[in-house]
């Protein structure tokens, strides 16, 4: 019953991802796949996922919580926010908050949400990811927390106000609207799912359920925990920020304390991460050690202990830039919290966050990169690594909906670390303009090489230029934002992952 019931949660958030999937507006949500969905019981704790993006389902919950902290749900409610302080990522992520009641609509039984990236939220850049900002206001629209729903009666009104608020609004708020329409959607087969399982089985059976999953993860956890030994590892990122990470087990309580003390102080730049995406990282990572098919939720968390210093690069305050804290800091995250359990070598360390629009179209992808290898495999080739699971949009579709020309796509060979266990190899991307753009490169992994372990290579450092249409290359740095004239050419080459093991 336990392996039943972790499948059926999991099949109502993955019914969830399908409606959102087929019945989104723009291209980031319906063909990048950049969402997430999942069920979450009533005090907030998340039951169970579909395997959408990790950075997203590890901080959900927090969303959720600060939700059921500040209103007061009703039947036929549902709520929107994006703040990166109360469980958000970063500002483009709008997630969609729906409670569960029982009949008499006295009673919340679950929650379901629904987060999904946004092509446009304002901010001083089309796309919503300015490479250089230095404060949320200069991000986009700014969400704590709002009733969108009110009995089942969608409030369009005051949310186009919402989206016109600050001094960058939304850039095209009948795109928004449709895709928080196609989250409401989703959130909506999730109740029905929901609904479906009580009836099926009793709601008293469901509910202890979501309580047995959730131990049944935490045992996992606790049986991955006994495999492991303290460790401690230092990754630098371009900017000179660095992340400190010191993982110390307990074994008589099965228990592990992941302290980050010694991590770079706040930033004045947008590298911040809050608090909410180190634990999604800390929660991928160690449900990654975990051999058994479970549901993330958060069970996993139970046997951690996530210590932060105050006014750190991952703990920042209001109104600290965090744009790059959710893709590129999380990443960087993920890999010393790796190299800490001496599990796998770097992966690329970077989303290589690409953006480009004006008045009429805005766009936003992620590019794959290198794996890194561990100590009985080597890394992928051309994959989205760790906190990122998303999709790159076929050329065919960016080709018609925006004026762009795809002119190379192709494995980046011998980007990858040498080793006894080879890093995967980065990619490179070529994107021609048809007319002028402003475009946006948000990355990491330029300067500093993904490490490789126990003697493997590091990884090729990734590079940025501009080919203009006369000739003229441009280099560039990890972040830049730079205006594109018809013919020019943005190029892109992906890092590769770190080796394992000295070379044969």
């Amino acid at each position: 019953m336990l392996e039943v019931f972790n499948n059926l949660f999991m099949h109502v958030a993955e019914e969830m991802g399908i409606v959102l999937e087929h019945t989104a507006h723009s291209v980031n949500i319906k063909e990048r796949l950049d969402f997430s969905c999942a069920v979450f019981s009533a005090d907030g704790a998340l039951i169970a996922n579909a395997p959408h993006i990790p950075v997203h389902l590890g901080s959900m919950g927090d969303s959720v919580q600060s939700i059921l902290r500040t209103h007061r749900p009703a039947p036929g409610d549902s709520y929107l926010l994006n703040s990166p302080y109360a469980g958000g990522t970063h500002l483009p992520d709008m997630t969609v908050v729906t409670p569960v009641f029982d009949p008499s609509g006295k009673r919340l039984r679950y929650l379901v949400a629904s987060r999904a990236h946004h092509a446009d939220v304002g901010g001083r850049t089309p796309g919503s990811i300015p490479p250089d900002s230095r404060s949320i206001d200069e991000e986009g629209v700014l969400i704590s927390g709002v009733r969108i729903v009110a009995a089942g009666r969608f409030l369009e009104t005051d949310v186009r106000s919402l989206l016109a608020n600050g001094q960058y609004p939304a850039r095209n708020p009948d795109q928004n609207i449709a895709d928080l329409k196609a989250q409401l959607a989703a959130n909506a087969r999730g109740v029905l799912e929901l609904d479906r399982l009580t009836q099926r089985f009793g709601v008293r059976t469901v509910s202890r359920y979501m309580r047995h999953v959730q131990r049944n993860a935490a045992d996992c956890v606790r049986a991955a925990i006994d495999r492991l030994h303290d460790g401690a590892f230092r990754v630098e990122l371009d900017g000179g920020e660095h992340i400190e990470v010191k993982v110390t087990i307990d074994r008589s309580a099965r228990e592990a304390v992941i302290d980050f003390a010694g991590t770079s102080a706040q930033s004045s730049g947008n590298f911040n991460a809050p608090s909410s995406i180190v634990r999604a990282a800390v929660l991928y990572v160690f449900r990654t050690l975990v051999r058994e098919n479970i549901p993330l939720n958060a069970g996993c968390l139970e046997p951690l202990t996530i210590r932060l210093p105050s006014a750190s690069l991952l703990n920042p305050a209001y109104p600290a830039a965090v744009v790059a804290g959710n893709v590129e800091t999380s990443q960087c995250i993920t890999d010393a919290l790796l190299g800490a359990l001496d599990a796998c070598a770097a992966a690329q360390g970077t989303m290589n966050n690409f953006t480009f629009g004006n008045a009429r179209h805005q766009y936003y992808e992620t590019i794959c990169g290198g794996a890194g290898a561990g100590p009985t495999f080597d890394g992928a080739s051309a994959v989205h690594t760790h906190m990122t699971n998303s999709r790159l949009t076929d050329p065919e579709v960016l080709e018609q909906r925006y004026p762009v020309r795809l002119r190379r796509f192709a494995i980046r060979r011998g980007s990858g670390g040498r080793g006894a266990h080879h890093g995967g190899d980065g990619v490179v991307r070529d994107i021609e303009f048809l007319e002028p753009m402003q475009a946006g490169i948000l990355a990491n992994r330029r300067r500093v090489p993904p490490f490789g372990l126990h003697g493997g290579e590091p990884g090729q450092c990734g590079r940025n230029f501009v080919a203009r249409a006369d000739g003229r290359i441009e280099e560039l740095p990890a972040t830049a934002a730079v205006d594109l004239a018809a013919g020019d050419r943005f190029v892109i080459e992906t890092p590769g992952g770190g080796g394992y093991g000295r070379p044969s």
